[in-house]
């Protein structure tokens, strides 16, 4: 296993450096919009709440999202299919139904929010939400019905540039970097449920169940093979560590200037405002702007993984490369799920805390299926050949299946009765 890891750093021909670059974008890509509205505003709570004592997280986060990415990647290059695919051929139709419909509700709870995040984002500008999403609706909607998948993934490779905003409003804050590095690798427990829901928050928001499949059908659309799996895997590698650096930077931003002031902040554009008076207008712009990039990336990701998933599991054509008469119910299930989350963000006084709340218990009660599926068909050696986990990296991947179920099904636990975890830890 290990050998197939380094294969790709070994030789750095020419050749093989055009090869990784045209395979380049999946990996990337996925880890990175994971960084959306909801993501932005797990960290910013999480540091502007508990300063530095969180980023001990990070760490073992990095090593979860690999590890989960990776063997969604080599499943897409070993067997040409997406992971609704693999879940309805081995576990029925019935099965997958109910995963997706599941799924379908988690994410439809998340691309509103990615919408609510455009809305705010641009509020802080001065540009009211019935001009903003209406516009931003139209511009998600013609990038992806209207464009190839070579210009839908050089349009987000450019927009994962703009995620370098995070570090530079980071290094803005002024932070005491020693004091950050000692946090960084020295973990820090407490006992208080708030905090324990925090570390099990920050996992949960950086592995999400539709990650794993728009992962590998993207992986699949791209065409990449088996003999190129080395490259596609050296694409998630990148594609997470630089997802998680780009948290790590956000969470060091309101460390450092949040939690120092003891402000009380609610959502990911209350970080940005916040910054403003404390480290100056540049620094809060670049919150902002990054907050907006986010938000806007993921509402294209969001709704095109749930048509991909969705039309997959039910055996139905999907693909950015296609057209409605190619693939009618993919396009019409992107197009449907584009104009609801638009129209309910413009609806006065929408309950988007609720919206939220239920697609996180949805998710949280969602990933643990996915996570075993998914250890269950790379192990398949009919399915994956010699592509299946070796002993060392499958007990390295069960480990953190376990303890991604684990915690999940606490958060889940906690979110169905809250302030059971307050009344254990005051016993």
């Amino acid at each position: 296993m290990f050998n197939r890891l380094l294969k790709p750093f070994r030789k750095f021909s020419s050749k093989n450096i055009m090869l990784f670059l045209a395979i380049l974008g999946p990996g990337i890509i996925t880890a990175n919009v994971d960084n959306d509205a909801g993501g932005i505003t797990t960290y910013s709570l999480a540091a502007a709440n508990y300063g530095n004592a969180i980023l001990w997280m990070m760490i073992p986060t990095t090593i979860a999202l690999v590890v989960v990415q990776e063997m969604c990647a080599r499943m897409g290059a070993v067997t040409g299919k997406g992971l609704a695919d693999l879940i309805r051929e081995s576990f029925g139709v019935k099965v997958t139904f109910y995963v997706m419909i599941a799924l379908f509700l988690t994410n439809m709870g998340n691309s509103i929010s990615e919408f609510a995040g455009i809305a705010a984002s641009l509020e802080i500008f001065g540009v009211s939400k019935y001009i903003s999403v209406p516009v931003a609706a139209i511009m998600v909607w013609l990038l992806i019905v209207k464009g190839s998948y070579k210009t839908v993934e050089k349009v987000f490779l450019v927009a994962c540039l703009v995620y370098l905003a995070y570090p530079l409003a980071a290094f803005m804050a002024g932070p005491k970097w020693g004091e950050v590095l000692k946090a960084t690798v020295t973990p820090t427990f407490k006992s208080d449920s708030a905090y324990i829901m925090t570390l099990i928050g920050i996992i949960g928001t950086t592995i999400a169940p539709w990650m794993q499949f728009y992962q590998q059908s993207a992986v699949v659309e791209k065409g990449i093979t088996a003999e190129q799996y080395g490259f596609t895997r050296l694409d998630v590698i990148i594609g997470c560590v630089l997802a998680i650096v780009v948290a790590f930077f956000m969470m060091v931003a309101c460390a450092s200037t949040i939690h120092v002031q003891g402000l009380k902040i609610e959502t990911a554009a209350d970080a940005a405002m916040a910054l403003k008076p404390l480290v100056g207008q540049h620094a809060s712009t670049l919150f902002a702007f990054g907050l907006f990039n986010a938000s806007l990336f993921g509402a294209c990701i969001l709704p095109l993984s749930t048509a991909f998933y969705i039309c997959e599991g039910m055996g139905w054509e999907s693909g950015v490369d296609k057209d409605f008469r190619n693939a009618p119910q993919f396009f019409w299930l992107f197009t449907i799920i584009i104009v609801i989350s638009a129209l309910i963000i413009l609806v006065p006084n929408a309950p988007l805390i609720t919206i939220m709340y239920i697609s996180q218990v949805v998710n949280g009660a969602v990933l643990p299926f996915v996570l075993i599926f998914m250890l269950i068909l790379i192990n398949n050696k009919r399915l994956m050949g010699k592509f299946v986990n070796g002993p060392f990296f499958n007990a390295i991947s069960w480990f953190t299946v376990v303890v991604m179920v684990l915690l999940t099904m606490l958060m889940t636990f906690d979110m169905m009765f809250p302030g059971m975890f307050g009344r254990f830890f005051s016993k």
